[in-house]
């Protein structure tokens, strides 16, 4: 088979961001079909030609890059795999209904691994009443990987795309942040002393709560019936995978406007406040909030006439609004001043 050379003027997969990678793949591709809403650009595409649309995602998993099999139970991360695909169809204010699963596995791993896989599976589909109804298998030469295509069902008067925020609209996001990447950190810190001395018995009780938010992620199925109950539709929706940040300069650049969200007002569990404190006097637990990612939680803009609509949630959190076009995106610290938004939470391996 010929090999690939290197060209003068070859372009490296790490120059690029993924979403850089993706407008440049993607770009000039026509639609053939007018059941086509919304194609790539958002957190799922809208298909459907009646009232209620379907919502369609894809998400890959692949041992080494999203997952290390030295800490990772194999329940837990077909339950992870799941619940990631999730998080995106309630990124557009709608409901899943069916995901299908493929699998590409070495021979590394046994009939009973892949039973343990699935188990974590159903064991999801269950919980948010999602049925499996497809997918495919293949071997693979390293390791494992694993693509969900997730599938849900919106009334279009419902959709939420990442482009409707609008000047002075409120910033909220659900649950707390950072926690997950606080939990990646303690698994990395025990995998290092573990490979040091194989004897060595780590102690994780402590750290439950982030663990279970790296390794057991809960998509916000509640926060979508919340805004349902509420009758509160978004004007911009997004789920926080790539860190506040990243999600925060998303909405800004396609709904075409600035923002200013406030550090004192970033929901921080404790837990991810000790984990910082444990791993560094430098580390705070902010950059954790702005840049870790995997919280999969709901970011989402309001109008404000529905603010005393969420004002009482405890897990809706206003964090801050809207500015004009052309305004950066910033955060305000507690002493006033003002540090522009970057997004560092994902980047080319």
């Amino acid at each position: 088979m010929e090999q690939l050379e290197y060209q003068e003027g070859r372009t490296e997969l790490e120059s690029l961001g993924k979403f850089a990678m993706i407008d440049r793949l993607t770009d000039g591709f026509a639609r053939y079909n007018k059941s086509t809403v919304k194609g790539v650009g958002d957190d799922c595409a809208v298909l459907g030609t009646g009232k209620k649309k379907t919502v369609v995602s894809t998400d890959m998993l692949v041992e080494g890059i999203h997952f290390d099999m030295t800490y990772t139970p194999l329940r837990h991360l077909g339950y992870k795999a799941v619940a990631r695909g999730l998080s995106n169809i309630c990124a557009m204010n709608a409901t899943p209904t069916q995901v299908l699963i493929a699998i590409a596995v070495s021979n590394r791993f046994s009939v009973e691994a892949l039973d343990e896989l699935y188990a974590g599976i159903r064991l999801c589909c269950e919980r948010y009443d999602v049925d499996l109804v497809g997918g495919d298998t293949s071997s693979s030469r390293l390791g494992m990987v694993i693509s969900v295509t997730a599938i849900g069902e919106v009334l279009s008067d419902r959709i939420t795309y990442r482009s409707g925020a609008q000047l002075h609209d409120l910033i909220c996001v659900s649950g707390d942040l950072g926690s997950a990447y606080s939990g990646l950190l303690i698994l990395e810190r025990e995998k290092v002393t573990f490979q040091a001395d194989p004897n060595f018995k780590p102690d994780l009780d402590s750290y439950d709560y982030v663990l279970e938010r790296y390794l057991k992620p809960e998509p916000r199925t509640d926060i979508v019936k919340f805004l349902a109950e509420k009758e509160i539709v978004p004007t911009a929706m997004i789920d926080v995978s790539d860190g506040l940040a990243s999600e925060l300069l998303h909405i800004c650049k396609q709904s075409r406007c600035g923002c200013q969200v406030y550090e004192e007002r970033l929901p921080i569990d404790y837990q991810t406040t000790r984990v910082c404190s444990e791993m560094s006097q430098n580390m705070l637990p902010v950059s954790n909030a702005l840049n870790g990612g995997e919280d999969y939680e709901l970011l989402f803009t309001i109008s404000q006439k529905d603010y005393d609509k969420v004002k009482e949630s405890p897990e809706v959190h206003i964090i801050g609004h809207i500015t004009e076009e052309g305004s950066p995106a910033v955060m305000v610290t507690p002493q006033n001043s003002t540090i522009q938004l970057r997004a560092q939470g994902w980047k080319m391996e």
